[in-house]
């Protein structure tokens, strides 16, 4: 049910960024502005992966190397807890913006949870930061 969920975001979350053509809050305008299709020789000098533009998940699994760059970009965060339940997709700008579907809880006792998008900055040394942490309203899905 996990899997068939967070898949169910994911394509959601795919199709939002498609048609509204967003960007997520935080980014620049430069970022969610309309880009010309780049040539054959930009695209592979770029290893197949548009600059600016989101790339989607081959597998939604969170590896070993997604953690720690999540678990890098949490240190330090308070009141929350966010556990990665998905990885969404990925976006190449002067390092890389990541986008994790979480299962979040307000850090207090009996506290439900909820579903988050995390989006994290990893600059090209290596440190992570955290852009946005977005709320799902899963049950206005289920309304439509």
């Amino acid at each position: 049910m996990k899997r068939f969920t967070a898949m169910l975001l994911c394509a959601l979350f795919l199709c939002a960024l498609t048609a509204c053509g967003s960007a997520p809050a935080g980014a620049s305008s430069a970022e969610s502005a309309p880009v010309s299709a780049p040539s054959e020789n930009e695209t592979a000098a770029a290893g197949g992966a548009l600059t600016g533009g989101w790339t989607a998940s081959e597998s939604p699994e969170i590896t070993p190397e997604l953690q720690a760059v999540f678990d890098k970009g949490m240190e330090g965060l308070v009141g929350a807890s966010h556990t990665p339940v998905a990885y969404l997709a990925h976006q190449v700008v002067a390092g890389t913006n990541h986008c994790f579907l979480c299962q979040s809880a307000a850090v207090v006792p009996d506290a439900a949870s909820y579903y988050t998008l995390v989006y994290l900055y990893e600059d090209l040394e290596g440190n992570v930061q955290v852009l946005n942490i977005a709320d799902l309203d899963v049950g206005a899905f289920a309304q439509n």
